[in-house]
């Protein structure tokens, strides 16, 4: 339906659209940088930007899975440099991490802390999580109503010192905080205990990393995050999902009406073990990029619904702390830079697979929109902001690190060819102009 009494000031014309009844041509009608009406035709004396046939709109994507670590740790990451990064990759909307920042985002003056270094820095628009950690649950209530989305825990260390996992009980006191005011907890699943018994991670050998992170840790770390949430009923998702031998769990768990949600990457949906050169530590990321016959059982985790949504787990790093002089991936840091990155990837292999576009803008903008509370984007639709992405899907490119915006040029996917080319994207109504820094804080609609 039209949003009532808003006449349109602009419109964007193009023969595909993707829309939530699926691809059509038509007209957005955008009036003060939000979505008024959908129509099959520009209405007399509304101005319009006509896009061309070979290009399709898509909503700005939504990427609810981003490592900033500003501040503390500004020289791995900062706002200004992950959300041009995420502009240049039509993504209209990211959700920062609550980690690899100092301090960690586990109370409210965190947060603030958070909010006044992004000031002036955004590109695109972007809300936050907070922490769930040891000690902070009196914390969590006040973080909510301070408007994070939700709240990351670990289930194992996390790699830096400022954020500790939650034990068994930490977890329990952690659910039976957020259920009280209806919140979301998100987790890190993979069980430490079943990562000590493994070999553990050292050398070049690309194959010893995967064995020092093995499928079983995630199986066992999901199964006991499911039963702590049959018992409490708490809203919980299951982050970066990399081993294809928990879906049956997951699937189960569905099956019984549990409120749980899980995300996959598009490094895990794009990338093979096999294919991975021994020392080559920008692949390195945890849980482990896995066998190809992992990775075509989460494209069917993601045809069936097990798995909700892909997002990137963006999470760079200084060129030296990937040590690619050495190649060892036990001394390496851990993490794919790829917020730029994630629609052309996904896209490669969706086209692959004969699976469209709406498939694709589902799984990256409404599904983790509708997860954040973020519910005025993520969608082609009235009410909506005017958040767009112009994408070429037949267009290919050689991905060459030196031209990616965020902060150190290191990727996983150099030199891979890549289908679907980002030409514009729109934020609030407006296209986005190099430098320019008109993103917004935004916090979720309750």
């Amino acid at each position: 339906m039209p949003v009532k009494g808003m006449a349109a000031d602009l419109a964007i014309r193009a023969a595909r659209l993707i829309t939530p009844a699926g691809e059509r041509p038509g007209a957005i009608l955008i009036r003060d940088g939000m979505i008024v009406d959908v129509r099959d035709a520009v209405p007399r004396g509304v101005p319009y930007v006509l896009v061309p046939d070979d290009r399709v709109v898509l909503p700005g994507l939504v990427d609810s899975h981003v490592h900033v670590n500003e501040p503390g740790r500004t020289e791995w990451e900062g706002f200004a440099t992950a959300t041009a990064a995420a502009a240049a990759g039509g993504v209209t909307t990211i959700v920062d991490m609550p980690l690899n920042s100092v301090p960690a985002t586990v109370d409210v003056a965190a947060l603030k802390l958070k909010r006044d270094a992004a000031a002036g820095q955004l590109a695109v628009d972007v809300a936050f999580w907070g922490g769930a950690v040891p000690g902070n649950a009196g914390h969590l209530r006040a973080l909510h109503e301070a408007g994070v989305v939700g709240f990351k825990c670990f289930l194992l260390p996390s790699g830096v010192p400022e954020f500790a996992p939650l034990d068994g009980t930490g977890v329990r006191e952690a659910m039976a905080r957020i259920v009280a005011f209806d919140g979301l907890l998100i987790a890190h699943a993979e069980d430490g205990a079943v990562i000590d018994a493994a070999p553990p991670a050292h050398g070049r050998r690309y194959s010893d990393f995967v064995a020092s992170r093995p499928g079983a840790a995630e199986v066992s770390a999901i199964a006991g995050l499911l039963e702590q949430t049959r018992r409490s009923d708490c809203r919980t998702h299951i982050v970066h999902l990399s081993s294809a031998a928990s879906l049956p769990l997951i699937r189960a768990a569905k099956a019984a009406a549990l409120p749980v949600t899980v995300e996959t990457c598009p490094h895990y949906l794009t990338l093979r073990a096999e294919d991975v050169p021994d020392g080559a530590t920008e692949f390195k990321c945890c849980p482990p990029i896995r066998a190809d016959a992992n990775r075509e059982q989460l494209w069917a985790g993601l045809l069936d619904g097990t798995i909700d949504m892909i997002v990137s787990d963006h999470s760079p790093c200084p060129v030296e702390a990937k040590r690619l002089d050495t190649g060892d991936f036990g001394d390496a840091w851990g993490g794919i830079a790829s917020v730029q990155l994630g629609l052309p990837a996904v896209w490669t292999e969706a086209s692959r697979r004969h699976i469209p576009l709406t498939d694709v803008v589902r799984w990256m903008a409404a599904a983790p929109a509708r997860l954040t509370g973020l519910t005025d984007r993520g969608t082609i639709a009235p009410g909506q902001q005017a958040n767009l992405c112009v994408f070429a899907p037949d267009e290919r490119f050689v991905v060459d690190p030196a031209r990616l915006r965020h902060r150190h040029p290191v990727s996983a996917y150099a030199g891979r060819e890549l289908r679907g080319v980002v030409k514009h994207t729109w934020l609030h109504g407006v296209p986005i102009q190099d430098r320019q820094r008109r993103g917004r804080l935004v916090r979720p609609r309750r």
